[in-house]
């Protein structure tokens, strides 16, 4: 039958199971009070035998019975005399069964003014809410469906950058306006892979050609191209200020000065397959690069030769698919969480100074990016077959805080708002999302008061 007809019989049968569930409900509730109101099940005191007069118990219930029995044999003098004893050995007392003592005064260790200082409150911190749906959804049609390519940013200035096929669009977050940047001829399209430079306003541009376009947002004109370095598409870019990295299908990531007419500074020769991960550390000393050949190498700028191809610090090999997901702890600057490809599934976390697997998770599907919260130590990874979610894990326990579904294609692209808030995410559904996982902006904390010392007022032994 249906689920949704229901006839005459079965909604009086249905009404008649509801009021017997309704009564079901709170079976304590109703043994307490019947248990309360009847003789049979009086509750039963135990007395505190400590505080118990036996000796006056006794006398109450042989002796002192008989006088108020009998009060006319007992003389005037007697009763005087019987009152005055009563009055020396404390006996006009009616309660003879005590059930309990009374609480000991406290005696105060500290002074109060100084306990506060000792032992101060400390507060609770709410508990987060996390909603459990995007706050706001775009089109993305042209979307290129490659796990590989890196085709979304959000630069300091609040503008976002995505790549749909041919052409790069922005997003400005402040006012919901769209503009587009440039559209790419057909014999050197798709867009490979997009990334604003640190002052929010350049943006490089990688093509599939094997070019880099460099661009003034704000001017909308092209800068430069920067040519022969790669061979095959540029799939991965990232900036360390001047410095502009690129990953290539080839193999190479090249380090290019975009201020000098010959670009090229560095080479970095490591991966044997297309390198489709680059990120550099806060402080910009250390690069990590993931690639198609299952590889995660960390090389240290400190290290680096024009001369010759630079030896890689540490050469990392135990994820088992392609090392696309890159993101730098903003609390531990030797802290890189890695996140691999489909046949690999896991979140693994790295001290680079040392080349340690610290720990691995495996999350159970494909994870394509990673993001690191700056306000908490928390984590969110984007993931492709089967749910297509958003994961965020506290750290460094990595319990599931929340798990935010919508896309029903693999979550292939996250970038971060400036204020590290929002975060948005491109699928290959062609949808754009924009999530509030990481709260609001934090408020600047003022100045702590600072509490006097216990006993400062006392004069110190020097």
């Amino acid at each position: 039958m249906d689920a949704g007809s229901v006839n005459s019989s079965s909604s009086s049968s249905s009404s008649t199971i509801t009021n017997l569930k309704e009564q079901s409900r709170s079976p304590l509730r109703e043994q307490y009070l019947q248990k309360k109101n009847s003789r049979e099940n009086l509750d039963r005191f135990i007395p505190n035998r400590s505080a118990m007069d036996f000796d006056y118990a006794h006398y109450m219930l042989t002796d002192g019975r008989k006088d108020k029995e009998n009060p006319t044999a007992s003389s005037p003098s007697r009763e005087a005399y019987r009152k005055h004893l009563a009055e020396t050995f404390n006996m006009n007392r009616t309660r003879i069964l005590a059930f309990k003592n009374k609480p000991p005064v406290p005696v105060e260790s500290f002074p109060p003014q100084f306990s506060s200082s000792l032992h101060p409150d400390k507060p609770t911190k709410p508990r987060r809410n996390i909603p459990q749906t995007s706050e706001r959804t775009l089109d993305a049609p042209d979307l290129v469906d490659d796990y590989y390519l890196n085709l979304m940013d959000w630069g300091s200035c609040n503008v976002l950058a995505i790549a749909l096929g041919n052409t790069v669009y922005l997003w400005d977050a402040s006012n919901g306006s769209t503009s587009e940047l440039v559209t790419i001829d057909d014999e050197n399209g798709p867009v490979t892979s997009v990334s604003w430079a640190p002052d929010g306003q350049h943006i490089a541009i990688g093509l599939s050609n094997s070019e880099v376009q460099l661009w003034d947002s704000t001017a909308n004109r092209q800068l430069r191209t920067l040519r022969g370095g790669h061979r095959l598409r540029v799939g991965s870019l990232a900036w360390n200020n001047h410095i502009l990295t690129t990953g290539g299908m080839d193999g190479l990531i090249i380090n290019n000065d975009v201020r000098i007419r010959s670009p090229i500074v560095e080479t970095y020769r490591g991966h044997e397959q297309e390198v489709c991960g680059l990120k550099w550390s806060a402080s910009g000393q250390q690069l990590a690069s993931g690639g198609n050949d299952n590889l995660l190498h960390i090389w240290d700028r400190s290290m680096a030769s024009s001369n010759s191809a630079t030896q890689w610090v540490h050469r990392l090999e135990d994820h088992t698919s392609a090392v696309k997901a890159l993101a730098w702890c903003p609390f531990q600057s030797n802290l890189l969480a890695t996140g691999g490809g489909g046949g690999d599934r896991c979140i693994k976390f790295w001290n680079t100074h040392t080349g340690a697997c610290l720990n691995s998770v495996d999350t159970g599907s494909q994870v394509c990016a990673l993001l690191w919260n700056k306000n908490e130590r928390e984590l969110l990874s984007s993931h492709g077959f089967t749910q297509n979610q958003l994961t965020l894990w506290k750290y460094p326990s990595m319990v599931k805080m929340a798990e935010l579904t919508g896309h029903t294609s693999r979550v292939l692209f996250m970038a971060q708002s400036p204020d590290g808030c929002t975060v948005a995410t491109a699928a290959a559904d062609e949808t754009l999302r924009f999530w509030n996982v990481f709260g609001a902006p934090q408020v600047a904390k003022p100045a702590p008061k600072v509490n006097a010392e216990p006993f400062s007022h006392i004069n110190r032994i020097r």
